[in-house]
């Protein structure tokens, strides 16, 4: 992939970078010449990105034309937005604080010139950031507040704004950057489109094991789908893809969520899509959706410091607990007797000011329904841990899980086959994993999971390849559908 620097003067450019041409904005994006060029990276260093200024043009057409452009719009609007662009940068709160700590002054200014700064002791947080926003000169403002140091503001930094004593490194800097070719082009082979998969190495019960990644990956290739995995250091890479498939556990306050908003802005295909996401995290949202729509529950209070009274009477004891944002069994708690339910309440509205009480319904074990683009595609039976109430324990020893058994679809009551996918729609048409409880002829949702887990000898006992098949195949169709849609198609 070649690279090119885009300026708003050529005359007035005074960083000679060896073998990296610079060209003017204007000629970039009039001149049919660079239109018709491909695997091409813009770095575009003009004095300004707003809105339908000359820059913020340079980035946009880049994106047109199948080109990679630092920044990209997504990065232009991030910057703009000092919300946006915190939630963006929490990530990097320990290394800022380590970094600053020496620092006695209320503000500090960071440069950062192709990822770097001139002194060392901010190397990792200059790195960090550059990978966050991904422009070739940066400025980041930091201020001291409340003993900590924040965000401030970030944005770019204006070639006739770098000072004369940091010309010299900032031409190393991007000699460096441009010799370790440090965004090199990825090898497509034969394959149409690429997939991201978003995965955690390092995470413990991740929602896909290792061979059902691979399983994953060789589906894809079949339907020449290139793959890679990516962690959550690769967060501004988004854009070198067509698709994101998340295979991380999700939440709202998390990196997860902040991949998913910004793959979707950058025009992928996402599943989990942010909205999927931030519905089936909160409990609290799922339970008011459900009743709204008249889908069966176990007997529900959604419970404040205000009518916590109420559960003995509307609901009884023993009855479950649940902190709205609880997954993977952690935050559902079991209170046996009043004094249990006094005191797990007291400590779940300490952490949130709603929490939810639902009747306990014992079985033997939970119909777990897998549902993709608002169609039934897998089905199981979670079952309980021996002598525990869940399907899963934990303890000092590690956790536990009941047996999980693989069951056609046709073999599913037509009950519970249809109220995982009505439930399931009312999300969106990702893929979910609904949790359902059948008592004789009754049959009531629990949760719907954006998320669910797909393990290698678990949910595929059953379908093997097929159900990776199925995931993949409706990737590929959004894709096509999308660049289909596009006008001109794809460059």
């Amino acid at each position: 992939m070649s690279n090119l620097i885009v300026v708003d003067n050529p005359k007035t450019w005074s960083l000679h970078i060896a073998g990296v041409p610079v060209v003017a904005a204007r000629t970039y994006l009039t001149d049919p010449h660079y239109s018709e060029l491909r695997n091409l990276k813009v770095f575009n260093l003009c004095r300004s990105y707003r809105y339908q200024s000359t820059g913020y043009y340079v980035s946009l057409l880049a994106m047109a034309r199948g080109h990679r452009p630092l920044p990209s719009i997504t990065t232009i609007q991030d910057m703009k937005s000092m919300a946006i662009a915190r939630v963006v940068a929490e990530d990097l709160d320990d290394q800022v604080q380590y970094a600053l700590r020496p620092i006695k002054s209320p503000t500090f200014t960071l440069s950062i010139y192709f990822g770097e700064n001139l002194a060392k002791r901010y190397d990792d947080v200059s790195t960090r950031l550059f990978r966050l926003f991904q422009t070739p000169l940066l400025r980041a403002e930091f201020v001291h507040e409340e003993d900590e140091w924040r965000l401030g503001g970030i944005g770019p930094i204006a070639a006739s704004e770098i000072p004369e004593a940091h010309q010299a490194f900032v031409v190393e800097a991007a000699t460096r950057f441009f010799a370790q070719n440090r965004f090199p082009a990825r090898v497509r082979d034969q394959s149409q489109y690429d997939l991201a998969i978003l995965h955690n190495p390092e995470e413990p019960t991740p929602p896909s094991d290792a061979r059902a990644l691979q399983r994953f990956a060789q589906a894809a290739r079949r339907y020449r789908l290139g793959v890679e995995f990516i962690t959550r250091e690769d967060f501004a890479r988004l854009a070198e893809f067509d698709a994101l498939f998340i295979r991380e556990t999700t939440a709202v306050n998390h990196h997860t969520y902040r991949f998913a908003r910004r793959a979707l802005a950058e025009g992928l295909v996402v599943i989990d899509d942010p909205d999927s996401i931030a519905k089936c995290s909160n409990k609290v949202y799922l339970t008011e959706l459900l009743a709204r729509h008249n889908i069966p529950l176990p007997r529900t209070l959604i419970v404040h410091r205000e009518n916590r009274n109420r559960v003995i009477h509307d609901i009884g004891v023993p009855c479950i607990l649940k902190q709205p944002d609880s997954s993977f069994s952690q935050g559902v708690l079991k209170a046996e007797n009043v004094h249990e339910l006094e005191e797990q309440i007291e400590r779940l509205l300490d952490k949130s000011d709603l929490v939810i009480a639902q009747e306990f319904v014992p079985t033997d074990y939970d119909w777990r329904i897998g549902v993709l683009n608002r169609q039934a595609l897998f089905a199981c039976r979670y079952y309980m841990v021996k002598k525990h109430w869940q399907i899963a324990q934990s303890d000092l020893n590690g956790t536990r899980y009941g047996e999980t058994e693989a069951v056609p679809l046709e073999q599913v009551p037509h009950d519970v086959l249809n109220m995982a996918v009505r439930a399931a729609r009312l999300i969106g048409d990702g893929l979910y994993g609904v949790d359902l409880k059948q008592i004789g002829s009754k049959v009531y949702v629990i949760e719907v999971n954006d998320n669910p887990n797909i393990d290698a000898g678990c949910e595929d006992r059953f379908l093997k390849s097929g159900l990776y098949e199925q995931i993949i195949r409706v990737f590929v169709a959004r894709i096509q559908q999308k660049w289909n849609g596009a006008a001109g198609g794809r460059a």
